[in-house]
């Protein structure tokens, strides 16, 4: 039976801070800005950085229709900094950031908590930042109870030719009790490190080249460091090897060298590692291109040259490479990283879709290749605009609340009987879990055999 291991949004991300580390090792940038809004003073957060309050800050353009509070409460998991206080608007409100012309990272920290005596429930707004959508009818609170989140940092990569970013909420019209709120703004100059525009960059599945230019705005949903984390069996996960040094040849603000360090493979069995595919799933939301960046180092010290570890990539049922291979992409040798970039179309239809991205051991007879496994170290996913500057998806639908069952009120029957009752609910329920898990166990490796099937029968 193979195994196929799913991603799981936000907690599993290598967020912000790691990013930031990386850039700030070999790149200075020209606006760095921690607006922590709804503060009456600066404060510092747990990696030593500093945050500006915004109460008198130099970009607000009013402080007319709009008030600060802090949040009633705090969840364990929830940082001090920035998201225990808010700025809260009940019309359209704009920031204004004076910012050198270039990239920029954006990003927007929420936590649904009640600020003066509103209900969470009741911020629902839409956000935008000069010409582009970023969020529409946005529900922090409907999105955390769908996620299972404490709270959401939106993170977005816009250009700015100079001058002025706005960045505008607006409560939605669709509710007299609406209101929008932020509990922090961060803008912090990027290099253009998602651009394309040689053309190299393919539609998988098409022949059709894809241009990521200034007017293109990313908001970056995934970033997984695969691997970083040891699941059985242990042969999943490789290591650099102790005497192996990671030499890249590219800047580290790329991806930091933690994630080239350690990779997800399937294991050092060929029989079986030829019946499934190495799997993860992203939910995403429907009628947006995504740019899906994969990166790779080989960490095996025993495979140096081309050839050796060859395997084919799948992006939503499509083949996005045939003959995969890290040692030839990074000139034959092992121990330098490599990242590879690519566009999926992901149609209409329902609000959300799984983006499903497979990995399998190339077979084919003429190629012999050495080992038939296949080897992943990170996966970043953006959402590209649409050309009239759209981000914004749908909020995600929280799952139907379960019914928990009390034991103790479920009616008796007679004689000894009650304590037999109250076992065969108690098993009832877990062994319906236990089959439904199984049930989406063979259902996700189905696809799976289904998606190299089909891969088969398209040669």
């Amino acid at each position: 039976m193979g195994r196929c291991f799913p991603a799981f949004p936000l907690l599993l991300l290598c967020l912000a801070s790691v990013i930031l580390v990386a850039i700030a090792q070999n790149y200075l940038p020209t606006d760095k800005i921690l607006l922590d809004c709804g503060a009456t003073s600066d404060v510092t957060d747990t990696d030593g950085q500093k945050w500006t309050a915004d109460k008198g800050s130099k970009f607000l353009a009013s402080s007319v229709n709009s008030s600060i509070a802090p949040a009633a409460t705090q969840d364990p998991a929830v940082p001090q900094v920035p998201f225990m206080t808010a700025r809260v608007f009940r019309s359209s409100f704009t920031y204004s950031f004076p910012l050198a012309a270039g990239r920029k990272f954006v990003r927007l920290y929420f936590y649904p908590a009640s600020y003066g005596g509103l209900n969470a429930s009741d911020a629902l707004f839409s956000v935008t930042a000069a010409s582009y959508t970023l969020l529409k009818n946005f529900s922090v609170a409907q999105t955390t109870e769908a996620l299972n989140y404490a709270f959401i940092v939106k993170e977005y990569s816009i250009n700015v030719d100079g001058g002025t970013l706005n960045i505008t909420f607006s409560p939605s019209s669709n509710s007299l009790k609406a209101y929008a709120f932020v509990n922090g703004i961060e803008i912090v100059s990027m290099p253009d490190i998602y651009g394309s525009t040689d053309g190299t960059l393919m539609i998988v599945g098409n022949t059709s080249p894809f241009t990521i230019d200034n007017s293109t705005a990313l908001e970056n949903v995934y970033r997984l460091n695969v691997g970083g984390n040891d699941i059985s069996p242990s042969g999943d996960t490789e290591s650099a090897d102790p005497n192996m040094t990671i030499e890249s040849p590219v800047p580290p603000y790329i991806a930091p060298l933690d994630v080239y360090s350690t990779a997800r493979s399937m294991g050092p069995s060929a029989k079986i590692n030829v019946n499934y595919n190495l799997t993860w799933i992203f939910s995403v939301d429907s009628g947006f291109s995504y740019l899906v960046r994969l990166h790779f180092c080989e960490v095996a010290s025993n495979i140096t040259k081309i050839n050796q570890r060859v395997f084919s990539i799948f992006l939503n049922n499509q083949t996005a490479e045939d003959q995969a291979d890290v040692v030839a992409w990074a000139n034959q040798h092992n121990g330098v990283p490599v990242h590879k970039d690519y566009v999926v179309l992901v149609s209409g239809g329902s609000p959300q879709q799984d983006l499903w991205l497979a990995l399998h051991p190339n077979t084919d007879s003429v190629l012999k290749s050495m080992f038939y496994d296949a080897i992943l170290n990170g996966v970043e996913i953006f959402k590209i605009s649409s050309p009239d500057g759209n981000l914004a998806g749908p909020n995600p639908i929280p799952a139907p609340k379960q019914e928990v069952i009390d034991p103790s009120l479920v009616r008796p029957s007679s004689g000894s009987g009650h304590s037999k009752n109250q076992k065969a609910i108690i098993a009832g329920g877990v062994g319906g879990g236990v089959i439904l898990a199984l049930v989406i166990g063979c259902c996700v490796i189905a696809a799976s055999r289904r998606h190299r099937q089909g891969k088969e029968a398209s040669k």
